[in-house]
């Protein structure tokens, strides 16, 4: 993200086309919020955009605007979807199958407004999500055609829709783990490895790659490898074009990044963290696969290590014992249940135990963050900030930042950076919490 304060941010004038990869749970959740926020029939709660505040100045002066009237953001009344998908099923069949919202309460009444959601054909290779299939899938199987068949999708939405503006978004299953290799060192590799097939270009990046060529910002929800591979970071600076990621923090993840900056910060010892999960949805069945695990695993055990710093301080964290486990739970539908056991110790080496069962709903927890993430974005494209947008951390797992950095896990060091981002942003001066003035003389 370049230093250079913006000196101005477009204003969010006409129609924002927010396009989603995967119209399942957390995108039909999504749209469906939406479309009831508009009409007064439900509060968009979870999201920072529609209900958060923000400092600004001193504690004296009482400024503490919403976000949305300080930020020039997207209204929900202007935003559009569209989304690609496997599976056929409209936004309403899709919802209802999800069984997230009640029917009766919740989609009867915006039914219409769900219908006229229709998934497009998704680019789409078994190999990489082994365990999903769907007949709403390209013809395309050669990695140049489907990358072509995306921006030409992308350009039909924009002008079929009118749309002024638009933000993707990666709402789909978690694919195959993959490491960086010599097909992601730059974008002339890239290309080659595109037009040779090459396994090491998953369709997320695809999908990636197209919405930076048509200069759209693009957040990852999921924690495949996608735009954190040094040619799609490159192209994204060079080209002006934001982009953020990876994999939401939602339920246990978000959890542990306050539970252990709470023990770092009091300098509590932690001698092992178990985490299990079980949850019913599509999401868990992916993740049943082992390849699909990895990548989930990867994403979700990086974060005590990176909070806590065991290299640092060897005596309360060098020898942590952390296994994280997901099941596939059918009954449990989208309603994940995470169970923490927490072994910690204090003063004089003195055990201790923290249990946490977090019965929560996941796309309950991922749409407003995707809402957030995408009208974030758009404001980050219109005060022409291009690159990792590391200020939206605060939404992700596992961070994306800039080569020879650390990732910051720490919610509240991350909701800092998020609010100072928009005080910069917009002019203001940054709120570092000191407080002195307000007790020394002048």
């Amino acid at each position: 993200m370049t230093a250079s304060r913006p000196t101005s941010i477009a204003p969010a004038d006409g129609k924002l086309g927010i396009l989603c990869v995967g119209l399942g749970a957390v995108t039909s959740t999504l749209i469906a919020g939406v479309e009831l926020a508009r009409r007064g029939m439900g509060e968009p709660i979870g999201s920072l955009t529609q209900l958060g505040t923000i400092r600004l100045g001193a504690r004296t002066e009482n400024r503490v605007p919403f976000i949305r009237d300080f930020v020039p953001l997207a209204l929900l009344d202007d935003l559009v979807f569209g989304a690609w998908d496997v599976f056929p099923d409209d936004a309403y069949v899709s919802a209802s199958q999800a069984g997230v919202l009640d029917t009766g309460r919740h989609l009867e009444s915006i039914g219409d407004e769900l219908r006229a959601v229709r998934p497009m054909p998704a680019a789409f290779d078994p190999a990489y999500v082994k365990r999903l299939d769907g007949p709403n899938v390209k013809a395309e199987t050669h990695k140049r055609a489907m990358l072509e068949g995306i921006r030409a999708d992308i350009e039909r939405f924009r002008s079929d829709h009118l749309v002024d503006r638009l933000v993707m978004v990666w709402c789909a299953s978690t694919e195959v783990y993959l490491e960086p290799g010599p097909a992601h060192g730059d974008v002339e590799s890239f290309e080659k490895a595109i037009d040779a097939d090459d396994p090491q270009i998953a369709p997320s990046m695809l999908y990636a790659y197209a919405a930076l060529q048509a200069g759209i910002p693009f957040a990852n929800g999921a924690p495949n490898l996608t735009v954190d591979v040094p040619a799609l970071r490159d192209y994204a600076t060079d080209h002006g074009v934001p982009i953020a990621g990876k994999d939401f923090k939602t339920g246990q993840t978000l959890i542990k990044t306050v539970i252990a900056p709470m023990l770092k910060a009091r300098m509590l010892g932690l001698s092992g963290w178990y985490s299990t999960n079980i949850l019913g949805n599509r999401d868990g069945e992916v993740l049943d696969d082992p390849e699909s695990f990895r990548t989930k695993e990867e994403s979700k055990l990086g974060v005590l290590e990176e909070v806590l710093e065991p290299d640092r301080f060897p005596e309360l964290y060098g020898d942590v014992y952390h296994k994280v486990r997901i099941n596939y739970y059918p009954p449990r539908g989208d309603n994940k249940e995470g169970w923490d056991n927490v072994d910690l110790f204090g003063w004089l080496g003195y055990p201790m135990q923290l249990k946490i069962d977090f019965m929560c709903r996941d796309s309950i927890l991922a749409a407003p963050l995707a809402l957030d993430l995408c009208l974030f974005l758009d404001v980050a494209q219109r005060a022409a900030l291009g690159g990792i947008q590391e200020w939206l951390s605060f939404y992700f797992k596992s961070p994306q930042v800039g080569p020879g950095l650390y990732p910051e896990h720490d919610l509240f060091i991350q909701q800092t950076k998020l609010k100072n981002t928009l005080r910069w942003m917009m002019g203001e001066e940054q709120i570092t919490h000191l407080g002195m003035d307000y007790y020394l003389d002048d």
